[in-house]
C-alpha cells in the first residue's frame, strides 16, 4: 500500500529542513519542492494528503491558485511566523485550509497531520476493493481480470476490453475510470455500432451551425464532452472504415476538427474501447484497420463468458438482487435447487441475460421464494441431485459459521428449503392423552415448529422471524443453535 505523503513547498531552507525533520520523525513520507522550480504537475500530486506551503514563497498567490485549480480536494496548510496571522491577505486565506504557526507545538502538528491522513484514507479509492464491488465473483478467472484492472487503472494506457455481448465490458470501463486519476472528470460512453456511419463523425467530434442540413446550432462532440476524463468507445469493431481513419488520426495527434470547421481542437482524454468481435478476423476480412487495432490494443482485458465462471452465479445473484432492492424495484429469493439449475445453464446472453431473468422473477414473484419449478421452461431440462443441493447448503452454512453469525441477512437470496419443507405444523393438543405426555419434548417440538414457520414466512431472514415471534434476534439465534436448526 502506498502511504499518503506530504508535499512541502517553501523557499526558506531553514524552515524546510525543520519541517522535513519533524514530518519524517512522525513517519510520513515527504516531498519537498522549491516554489521557483516551475508549475506543479498533476503527477506531483499523486497520493498527497496535504500540501504545506511556507508563507512568503515566491509568487505565493499564483502558486496557491495553481494548487487549488489542479487539486481542489487536497487541503493546503500555510506555515506562518508566530503572531503574523492577521497579516495574511484575505484572498490568500480563502485559498488555504488552515494557517499554522511555525515553529510549532509538536503535539498540535502531529494531530493536524493525523486529521488530514484520516480524511485522505476515507476519500481515497481502494483499487482492488472497489473493483471487487463493481465486478462480482470469486472465480480464478474473474480475480485475474480484477488484477489486470487494478494494474492499469491509474495509468494513461489505452485499454481494449474484449468479450461476448453481455459480459460486462462497460462495467470494466466504468471501474477503470473510477479508479484512475481522471475519476473526477467525465466518463462519456458512445456505442459506435448503434449510430449510423453518416452521423458518427458529428457525434464524436461535434459540428458547427450550418455544417449540414438540420445543423441549426453548434454542438459539442463526445471528445469535447469527455475532456480531461475518459471516452468509452463501445462496439468499436462495428465502426465504419471511413470513421476508423479519422479516429486513428485523433489517437495519434490528439487533435480534431468539428464537422464544418477548420479550427483544430486539442483533446486530453483517455480512450477505453470494447468489442464483442474478434478483431483479428475483422482485419483479415478488411473490415477493421490493422494500424487502429495496434493503437487500441495497448492493454487488452478480456471479460470471461458467464458459462466459464458458473461458480460466480450465486454472488452475481446477490449483487443483482441488492441493486434491485436499492432501487426499490423489488426482491426475490432462490432455493438451492433453483440455484443449481441456474448454474447448469449455458447463458448465451451472459450476465445481461441473468440480470433480465432476476428482474423478471421479481415481477412474477415479488419478495417470494423461487424454486426450480418456478424457473422458465428452458431451465427445466436440468436435473439436480440431492447431494449437490446439500453440498451448496452446507457450504453456505460453513460460510455463516466462519463469519460467526446465523443471520441469513437481507441479501442472502438463497432461502433454505429446509425451513419451507418443515413448516407443517405440529398440531396443538387440547386434552391430555390417557398415556400422558412428555411435556418438555412436546413444548420443544411446538417451539421448533413455530420457529420453522416464522423462518419460512420470512424467507429465512432471522431478524424478521424474530420480530414475528416477538423475541430478540440474539435469542432466536441461540434457539436455532439449541435445536440444531442451522444444519440441513
Amino acid at each position: 500500500m502506498v502511504l499518503p505523503r506530504i508535499l512541502l513547498i517553501d523557499d526558506n531552507k531553514i524552515r524546510t529542513q525543520q519541517v522535513q525533520t519533524v514530518v519524517q520523525f512522525l513517519d510520513y513520507p515527504v516531498t519537498t519542492l522549491n516554489a521557483t522550480e516551475g508549475q506543479l504537475s498533476l503527477n506531483a500530486l499523486d497520493d498527497v494528503m496535504v500540501i504545506v506551503v511556507g508563507n512568503g514563497v515566491d509568487k505565493q498567490a499564483t502558486l496557491l491558485k495553481i494548487i487549488t485549480d489542479q487539486a481542489p480536494k487536497i487541503p493546503v496548510v500555510l506555515l506562518i511566523d508566530r503572531g503574523t496571522s492577521l497579516q495574511i491577505a484575505t484572498p490568500i486565506q480563502k485559498m488555504v485550509s488552515q494557517c499554522h504557526e511555525w515553529p510549532t507545538n509538536y503535539a498540535l502538528f502531529s494531530d493536524l497531520l493525523s486529521k488530514f491522513k484520516q480524511a485522505h484514507v476515507q476519500q481515497s479509492p481502494k483499487q482492488h476493493t472497489s473493483a471487487s464491488k463493481s465486478i462480482a465473483g470469486k472465480s480464478a478467472v474473474i480475480e485475474s481480470t480484477r488484477a489486470l484492472i487494478a494494474q492499469v487503472a491509474d495509468s494513461e494506457a489505452t485499454v481494449l476490453v474484449l468479450g461476448e455481448s453481455g459480459t460486462g465490458k462497460e462495467v470494466v470501463a466504468q471501474t477503470l475510470h473510477r479508479l484512475s486519476s481522471r475519476r473526477d472528470k467525465p466518463f462519456v460512453p458512445v456505442n459506435c455500432g448503434a449510430i449510423p456511419g453518416e452521423l458518427l463523425e458529428s457525434e464524436l467530434f461535434g459540428h458547427e451551425k450550418g455544417a449540414f442540413t438540420g445543423a441549426l446550432n453548434s454542438r459539442q462532440g463526445r471528445f469535447e464532452m469527455a475532456e480531461g476524463g475518459t471516452l468509452f468507445l463501445d462496439e468499436i469493431g462495428d465502426m465504419p472504415m471511413t470513421m476508423q481513419v479519422k479516429l486513428l488520426r485523433v489517437l495519434q495527434e490528439r487533435t480534431f476538427e468539428r464537422v464544418g470547421s477548420n479550427k483544430t481542437i486539442e483533446c486530453d482524454v483517455r480512450i477505453i474501447a470494447a468489442t464483442h468481435r474478434h478483431l483479428d478476423n475483422e482485419i483479415k476480412e478488411n473490415r477493421f484497420r490493422e494500424d487502429l487495432f495496434y493503437r487500441l490494443n495497448v492493454f487488452p482485458i478480456e471479460m470471461p463468458a458467464l458459462r466459464d465462471r458458473a461458480e460466480d452465479i450465486p454472488e452475481l445473484i446477490l449483487d443483482l438482487v441488492a441493486r434491485l432492492q436499492a432501487a426499490k424495484r423489488g426482491s426475490v429469493r432462490f432455493t438451492q435447487t433453483a440455484l443449481q439449475m441456474l448454474m447448469q445453464h449455458h447463458w448465451p446472453g451472459n450476465v445481461r441475460e441473468l440480470a433480465n431473468l432476476i428482474e423478471r422473477l421479481t415481477i412474477i414473484k415479488p419478495h417470494g421464494l423461487v424454486d426450480g419449478v418456478d424457473l422458465p421452461e428452458k431451465f427445466q431440462q436440468y436435473t439436480v441431485s440431492t447431494d449437490s443441493v446439500k453440498t451448496i447448503a452446507a457450504q453456505e452454512q460453513e460460510d455463516h459459521d466462519e463469519s460467526g453469525t446465523y443471520d441469513l441477512g437481507e441479501f442472502n437470496v438463497f432461502a433454505p428449503e429446509r425451513f419451507a419443507a418443515n413448516a407443517t405444523g405440529a398440531g396443538v393438543i387440547t386434552q391430555l392423552p390417557e398415556q400422558g405426555i412428555d411435556l418438555k419434548e412436546y413444548l420443544n417440538d411446538m417451539e421448533t415448529d413455530l420457529i420453522r414457520q416464522a423462518l419460512a414466512e420470512c424467507n429465512g431472514v432471522v431478524a424478521h422471524a424474530a420480530k414475528r415471534l416477538n423475541m430478540r434476534r440474539t435469542t432466536l439465534v441461540e434457539k436455532l443453535r439449541k435445536f440444531d436448526m442451522t444444519r440441513v
